[in-house]
């Protein structure tokens, strides 16, 4: 292993953190917006949307290992990860604009598009999102170091994600008047523009460093046993799908529990701005709190803290809006740390797997992490439009106090099932810091020795 621990410049760390920036211009769209545009705009049923994103994402995560081993194994002159950023950043952006597109189609016809465009979506946000992330495992080899790079990275994916909830249903109003068809179209016009440029920028500002040992030898069978064999990465398998399952399930809520519930849609913008902003004030804590008691117990006290006041925000009265945000903000607060601690600690698996296993396959491991993401993507997806459905929902009509009362759980006690359950399987985890200093040290003296 090539080693550089070195401080990385505040210039590169921006410039990774801008990729993920790009990356949330598509992936705050479908967090926040996509199930409404199907529902309320595009004009399919809730269960048939539902289902719909459960298959595609379905086949979409099992794409990710398929793509980590793609990266693992590419050889240019820019690296393994980096070139990616500019083979796949415009097409990203044609496809994007694609999924909210409205055409004249009969329900059939809509459905199969629907269907097209959203698997050919994902497939390419696979393509250019997992060599990015697969990039902070090897900008540097210092474990507190990639947990400064990851905060700068949720920083910035944040900053994204607020220009995403500030800004879209005013551009779509803006842009498409009475028509919102039209208005989600040209919104996303603008949104894959930007994207192409920041992950372009990001292609330009950073520098692949750390490689596998040179004596090691491609091996597929060897790749999927040692990730297999790699129990810290298997507890983070199991932690990754139930937070954002947790995620998914209460953000896609949003907009519903304002339209359905509050009664005043254009709250839900300001809702989820100040939820980003407090987000991201949470992952600017992350190194210090990180550092003092370490990323283990960090993440155990974030998520939590964060699960116990997500149930209490069932019991906040909608007439007490002041008390309806600030209980938000707190829960954002909370879980702001839990984002670059997640991506830091698979950073480190794939140290403990090279000290383990004398190889490094850091494309399968963060690819198969993001495999685990986008499975809890997927089943929060899913159980998003399920629900709604169950609860009797119907877009555009007003709702019975058995729906409003369904989507008030959507956004506490249901959710938070999720996140209990991520609280409790971190507690398995077992690369605390002075693990990761032994194995940085053994790793160095590996290099040196060969």
């Amino acid at each position: 292993m090539a080693t550089d621990t070195a401080k990385i410049s505040f210039k590169e760390k921006v410039g990774y953190g801008l990729g993920d920036t790009a990356s949330n211009l598509y992936f705050q769209m479908f967090m926040n917006f996509l199930l409404f545009f199907y529902t309320d705009v595009f004009g399919i049923s809730a269960t048939v949307a539902g289902t719909m994103l459960l298959i595609t994402r379905t086949w979409d995560a099992a794409v990710d290992p398929i793509m980590g081993m793609i990266a693992d194994r590419t050889e240019t002159k820019w690296g393994k990860f980096r070139p990616y950023l500019v083979w796949i950043a415009v097409p990203i952006g044609v496809i994007g604009v694609l999924t909210f597109t409205s055409p004249n189609f009969g329900m059939t016809g809509k459905i199969i598009y629907a269907y097209a465009t959203f698997t050919l979506m994902m497939m390419a946000y696979t393509a250019i999102n997992n060599p990015y992330s697969a990039l902070m495992g090897v900008i540097s080899s210092n474990s507190l170091e990639r947990t400064s790079i990851s905060s700068y990275r949720f920083v910035l994916a944040f900053a994204g994600a607020i220009v995403v909830q500030a800004a879209t249903l005013r551009l779509v109003k803006f842009l498409g008047g009475s028509n919102q068809a039209q208005g989600f179209q040209l919104t996303m016009v603008i949104y894959a523009c930007l994207a192409v440029v920041l992950f372009f920028i990001t292609f330009a500002t950073t520098k692949e460093r750390v490689q596998p040992p040179k004596e090691q030898k491609t091996s597929l069978i060897k790749d999927l046993s040692d990730l297999f064999h790699n129990r810290p990465w298997m507890i983070l398998l199991v932690l990754s799908i139930f937070a954002l399952t947790y995620n998914v399930v209460r953000t896609g809520s949003i907009i519903y529990y304002f339209k359905y519930y509050i009664g005043n849609t254009a709250l839900s913008s300001v809702f989820m701005v100040l939820g980003s902003v407090a987000f991201v004030l949470g992952v600017m804590i992350t190194k210090y709190f990180s550092e003092k008691i370490g990323k283990r117990n960090f993440y155990i006290a974030s998520m939590g803290l964060a699960s116990v006041f997500t149930i209490l925000f069932y019991f906040v009265p909608k007439e007490q809006i002041v008390l309806v945000f600030a209980t938000h903000i707190l829960i954002s607060f909370l879980l702001g740390p839990t984002a670059p601690l997640i991506w830091a600690m698979y950073a480190d698996t794939a140290d403990y797997s090279e000290w383990k296993f004398g190889r490094r396959a850091t494309g399968l491991i963060f690819s198969a992490a993001t495999f685990a993401q986008k499975l809890g993507v997927t089943i929060g997806g899913a159980l998003a439009g399920w629900l709604l459905a169950y609860f009797g929902y119907k877009a555009n009509v007003e709702q019975s106090l058995g729906t409003q009362n369904g989507i008030r759980l959507m956004m506490s006690f249901i959710p938070a099932v999720s996140s209990i359950i991520a609280t409790v399987t971190v507690w398995f985890y077992t690369l605390d810091e002075p693990m990761m200093i032994q194995i940085e040290a053994e790793l160095k003296n590996r290099k040196v020795n060969n």
